[in-house]
């Protein structure tokens, strides 16, 4: 799969999961999800970017042995998907929190050890489709960009703000945009902007005109980086792919949806890490390290389906990656998970 944003825009309403609060999402390769969690063991499972339930829904109708607890800064995201999921009763909790307070929110709820988790990282639908979010480069907005409405931090502070080297970096770190120079330049030359449509505009005008007819909408990569910078979306990431890892019980998986390269970078970087993959020299005593918690799960569709690609924009430079906790004898050398011994994780009662 070639490392590019996803195309967020257009499509979602024929498609999209539909609550009584108007927050529209389809989630993405949920099935496949699904699928991988089948072998984990009874317990506690965290949705750690809750979104409107979609994913949450599906692994708690798969599996009666499951309850689920959601995340999300998105006040609107949590009280959809509470109302979605209501069904469910005790079998399912949410609470307003980051990546960051994972632990915490874990030990409120009495959870030693998780079954599962899932990330799917990147934008909800909702957040893009409501012009005064500001997420869109088609729909006139402010500024925003915010997923937690709270936060002082917006993406006029970058826009307006940031010196034409950084906003060089982040255009180009975030959104893989080659003409990254280009648009920092024109965005501080024409200061101050006030609204996505203008920011759009300048964008568009400032890549070349051969570039701007393929690849979908000229500004969409921009916009992208200056959306991840405003919400710092990898900051906390490593040490929250880091800290479920800890906290999955043998055979316990994590599955995690990416979108660009720099998020499935740093995944990639925390799975193999896990994975105990030895830097050290090919016949050398090991001495880095090195120590497996994980296996990566082979055999699971790392890219959405034709037919879901084709009917959910959003899925379209998804990649899912996933890998299963294990148990490793330090006497035998072997390793175990929760399929080899009786018993399962701990969770909610």
């Amino acid at each position: 799969m070639t490392d590019q944003p996803m195309d967020a825009e257009g499509g979602y309403e024929a498609d999209s999961d539909r609550d009584g609060l108007g927050f529209e999402h389809r989630s993405v390769m949920t099935a496949e999800v699904v699928a991988a969690f089948e072998p984990v063991p009874s317990g506690t499972v965290l949705d750690a970017t809750l979104g409107a339930g979609g994913h949450s829904e599906a692994i708690l109708d798969a599996r009666p042995d499951l309850d689920v607890l959601g995340l999300d800064r998105d006040p609107d995201a949590i009280r959809a998907a509470r109302e979605r999921l209501a069904r469910f009763g005790e079998r399912f909790v949410a609470e307003r929190l980051a990546f960051g307070g994972l632990r915490s929110a874990m030990s409120d709820h009495d959870i030693e050890k998780l079954s599962a988790a899932i990330f799917d990282l990147g934008v909800s639908s909702p957040q893009l489709d409501r012009a005064e979010r500001g997420f869109s480069y088609r729909h006139d907005g402010p500024l925003d960009m915010r997923m937690d409405t709270d936060q002082a931090w917006s993406a006029s502070d970058v826009v307006n703000g940031y010196d034409e080297a950084d906003l060089r970096r982040i255009i180009h770190r975030y959104g893989d945009e080659r003409f990254a120079s280009r648009i920092a330049r024109a965005i501080v030359a024409a200061r101050p902007i006030e609204s996505t449509a203008e920011l759009a505009q300048i964008i568009t005008a400032a890549v070349p005109a051969a570039t701007r007819r393929r690849g979908g909408h000229p500004a969409k990569r921009t916009f992208q980086a200056i959306r991840i910078e405003v919400n710092r979306e990898l900051d906390e990431l490593s040490d929250a792919l880091d800290d479920v890892i800890g906290a999955l019980a043998p055979g316990g998986r994590l599955a995690v949806l990416s979108y660009h390269s720099g998020e499935d970078r740093i995944v990639k970087d925390r799975f193999r890490a896990a994975s105990g993959d030895c830097d050290c020299p090919i016949g050398l005593p090991c001495v880095c390290g090195a120590v497996q918690t994980v296996r990566i799960v082979r055999g699971v569709p790392r890219t959405p389906s034709a037919v879901e690609r084709e009917s959910n924009p959003r899925a379209r430079s998804a990649r899912l990656r996933v890998v299963e906790r294990v148990d490793i004898d330090r006497d035998h050398g072997a390793i175990t998970t929760a399929r080899d011994t009786p018993g399962g994780p701990g969770g909610r009662g």
